[in-house]
């Protein structure tokens, strides 16, 4: 039997989201600063630049986190690899090396509590319930999913778009049902949520972060002809096609 004081009742923390096992915290102020940093923490605080964390409570599921996220755990924590053989570890090598995300990552069970690192970056939760079951994954935004959802490698719709627009081949699908958490660069309140019904999203830019698995994913000229790619001054477009959600981070880096 375990307690955890002065965390989540602290006057200085604030719950942001809460979905499934995970809880995302924000620390209001830094408040472990030396007189040097004073003036940058104070700024920081005021642009909404803060700390924060997501708790995984493994009594609602078992969590699988990437590589080095986890910081403590508190309880019957046990982790795992993952892997269910000699075939799992070569399939999911294969996939860490095409889609630039760890190949091995740790599975943590039991009936305790485990928190993962402090991020400056903004933590995004996602009920793959509300999209179909099937999410595709901007690369590097992964950063803990329910471990009943499944991995895959998603290949773009055609190969030649990939070179046109130096994008990789491959992207992370997240396949199931279950609670993921995203670490983006841009807010909650500032992403866009468009769905599409056979319909077509074109964007310049590589600004959408999550997309319904059921979407074909292309890279295209923004105009039939050179001349008229030229003429609209955008070259070439990210396109989404068919009936899903896409997230856009419009004012994001």
């Amino acid at each position: 039997m375990f307690q955890v004081s002065n965390f989540t009742n602290n006057d200085d923390i604030r719950i942001v989201d809460q979905t499934g096992p995970f809880t995302v915290i924000e620390y209001l102020r830094d408040l472990s600063v030396m007189p040097s940093d004073a003036a940058t923490a104070y700024f920081c605080n005021a642009m909404n630049v803060r700390k924060r964390q997501v708790i995984c409570d493994l009594k609602k599921a078992h969590i699988t986190v990437q590589a080095g996220a986890m910081q403590w755990t508190v309880g019957n924590v046990n982790a795992t690899t993952g892997l269910k053989g000699v075939g799992d570890f070569f399939g999911k090598a294969v996939r860490g090396k095409v889609t630039g995300e760890s190949a091995i990552k740790p599975e943590y069970k039991g009936d305790g509590i485990m928190v993962l690192e402090p991020t400056y970056k903004h933590l995004i939760l996602l009920n793959l319930e509300d999209w179909n079951g099937s999410v595709v994954l901007d690369d590097g935004l992964f950063l803990a999913c329910d471990s009943s959802i499944r991995h895959k490698a998603v290949m773009r719709a055609n190969l030649s778009s990939t070179v046109a627009g130096n994008e990789g081949l491959f992207n992370l699908g997240l396949v199931g049902n279950g609670a993921v958490c995203l670490e983006s660069a841009c807010p909650k309140e500032e992403l866009v949520e468009i769905t599409l019904q056979d319909d077509v999203l074109k964007i310049d830019g590589n600004m959408a972060i999550a997309w319904s698995g059921s979407l074909d994913f292309t890279v295209e000229r923004s105009g039939k002809s050179l001349i008229g790619s030229a003429a609209s001054g955008e070259g070439l477009v990210n396109v989404y096609r068919g009936t899903g959600k896409v997230l856009l981070a419009p004012v994001g880096n």
